[in-house]
Order: structure tokens, then sequence, then C-alpha cells
């Protein structure tokens, strides 16, 4: 019972984080057409696109090896959601973005975590895991003006001391960001 309960709460948690995302772009004062997302296609690409986004995919690249492959012009916008975390150099990639605006959001460093790792998996695991105010540096130094930010919590409704501090800690961290040197 508890691992369907738990599956069920992952569930819930993947639809508040995407519900949480779509309206954080939706609130920008100029909402992108056309945006890059680097990551695979899945769930919340698909997502907007229903919401009437024109979404371009760049996966399967290993964007520390090869970050100039995203230098690509003629978006709104990129978004990068809970990818930069798994990045070796989250900065290279950060630079070569051609877009005028970025959507960016990182699971937050917790107090009472240490950062995720997968040994069976070498792209399942986090190199960073950041505090919003080092996210905020890291944007800067890429060349990038954070806009605004948002930060939330994301309660897991299974039983254990980690849930129960997810309740009220920050989890995630969102910003809107402009390119302020091209």
């Amino acid at each position: 019972m508890y691992k369907q309960l738990k599956k069920k709460e992952a569930q819930l948690s993947k639809e508040r984080r995407f519900r949480k995302t779509l309206d954080f772009i939706q609130a920008s004062q100029e909402v992108p057409r056309s945006i890059l997302d680097l990551g695979s296609p899945n769930q919340l690409s698909e997502r907007l696109s229903q919401e009437g986004f024109e979404v371009s995919n760049a996966h399967g690249v290993d964007f520390d090896l090869h970050p100039e492959i995203i230098a690509k012009d003629g978006f709104d916008a990129v978004t990068i959601f809970e990818v930069l975390e798994h990045l070796i150099n989250p900065m290279g990639i950060l630079k070569e973005i051609k877009a005028p605006k970025l959507y960016a959001s990182i699971p937050m460093r917790l107090w009472f975590a240490k950062a995720y790792r997968n040994k069976n998996n070498e792209w399942d695991q986090h190199y960073h895991e950041f505090e919003d105010w080092q996210f905020d540096w890291l944007l800067q130094k890429s060349g990038w003006e954070v806009i605004r930010s948002e930060k939330w919590n994301n309660p897991a409704l299974i039983p254990g001391i980690r849930p129960l501090l997810r309740t009220f800690t920050p989890r995630y961290y969102i910003v809107e960001a402009r390119r302020i040197n091209v």
C-alpha cells in the first residue's frame, strides 16, 4: 500500500510542478511564442504545446560536451526545467543561449537532504544543488538578469520526516531572466 501511495504522490507532485511552471510562464508580461526547451520531449513540453506555444526540444545531447548545440536563433525564449543541476558545467550552456529570454527552474538545496545521486545511471544525479542566491549569481555571471522569481514547496502526502519537512521548506526555484550581454 505504501508503494502505491508513493507512486500516486509522485504523479501528483509532478502535476503540481507542471501547473506552477505553466502559470509562471503565462504570467510573463511578454509571453513567448516559440520556445526551445532544453530537455527531452516530456509531459511538460507537451502541455506547453497544448497551451499554444511552439515548442522545439534539444534532446539526446550531452550539454557539458556540446553546449554550442543549443546556440540557435529564432526562438523567443529558452526553457530549461530541472536540467542544470545535472550538468558539470551549467555556465557553458547558459552562455550559449541566443534567445532574449530564459525560463529556468531548479530543485533547491535542502538542509535536511544530501545531493541526489543514482549510482546506476550517470545522467540521473545532481552535480549541483543550488540555493536561490547561488543560482541568481550563476545566471548573472552567464550574462542574464533575473526579472522575477518564485519559490515553492512541494508537500508530499506520505508519512515521514522528510515529507513533513517538505511541507514548509521551499523545494523549487524558477526564474524569468533576460539576456543582458549579447
